[in-house]
């Protein structure tokens, strides 16, 4: 299978030192430690209480650009905390990529836990702030937010992929996909979409959801990719309240929710040979679909 794409660019403390006397200088002597690396960005705690973001790959630049963009506006419209820039950094020599000084926000990832009732709340909470007409310069996201049917070859490969090693699963899966990619198309006004909901961008405290994070995906259109946290995020009892919550939210809909949580859950298992906890979040998603009745 496969792993976490490789690093384009050299992060260390001298280079984001470098970047925080030139443009932020108030935060230039603060202790600097790396906490984390995704795909597209590493984060850097910043003291007590900030965090630098920083592309670690060229394609991640438009993603902090997203941010940059529309959260600060996104913000006052969402009942829990998100990433809002307080410096927006700009590409340098030393580093040719946009990046960003934000404040570092309570909570945990939930991780691969599963959602309690009082998350399921106030996730739903946050779905239906969110989930509100996009203005028409909103971004799109060619992945995110779109007809599945037009990524049906990567999620298609990835089954194949495991198919394998694991030839059941593999098969399980893809009769699911084939049952679920046939649900009618959105046909609604394009909403924000968070663009990349799972559970490690969901952080919490207590139970209680306290940000979400990791908005570089946002785009509009179609919700349903972020309903696939329904599955990603929830057991049986928890999905149902969350459901319940986003009663607006039509069967159709539901069943590409399922079809993303699937998809992302079969792609994300197939690249994650060197992030044990990544896989175990793909894994989960895809047993919560097979076990669960597709919603049409």
């Amino acid at each position: 299978m496969a792993s976490t794409p490789p690093a384009e660019f050299v992060i260390d403390e001298p280079l984001i030192r470098t970047l925080l006397h030139a443009q932020a200088p108030e935060f230039a002597s603060l202790p600097l430690r790396r906490v984390a690396a995704g795909w597209d960005n590493e984060m850097w705690r910043l003291g007590d209480e900030h965090v630098v973001r920083i592309p670690r790959r060229a394609q991640a630049e438009p993603l902090i650009e997203h941010e940059h963009r529309w959260l600060p506006r996104l913000a006052a419209t969402l009942p829990v905390a998100v990433p809002v820039p307080v410096v927006a950094g700009q590409p340098t020599a030393q580093h040719p990529r946009r990046w960003t000084v934000g404040r570092w926000l309570p909570g945990e990832p939930l991780a691969d836990r599963p959602g309690s009732a009082a998350l399921a709340g106030g996730l739903a909470d946050f779905l239906a702030a969110l989930h509100q007409p996009a203005p028409v310069d909103a971004p799109v996201n060619d992945w995110r937010g779109v007809d599945l049917g037009a990524r049906a070859d990567r999620v298609e490969m990835a089954i194949g992929v495991l198919r394998r090693t694991e030839t059941a699963t593999a098969d399980q899966i893809m009769e699911r996909w084939a049952t679920l990619i046939a649900a009618p198309i959105y046909d609604g006004e394009p909403v924000w979409v968070h663009g990349d909901l799972h559970p490690l961008n969901l952080l919490v405290d207590d139970d209680t959801l306290t940000a979400v994070i990791d908005f570089g995906d946002l785009t509009s259109g179609d919700p349903a990719s972020d309903l696939a946290v329904a599955w990603m995020a929830f057991e049986p009892i928890e999905r149902h309240q969350l459901q319940t919550q986003l009663a607006h939210v039509d069967p159709a809909t539901w069943a590409r929710a399922q079809a993303w949580a699937l998809a992302l859950g079969t792609i994300v298992v197939v690249n994650s040979d060197d992030d044990p906890l990544l896989e175990r979040v793909g894994r989960t998603a895809i047993r919560r679909v097979l076990v669960d009745q597709p919603p049409i």
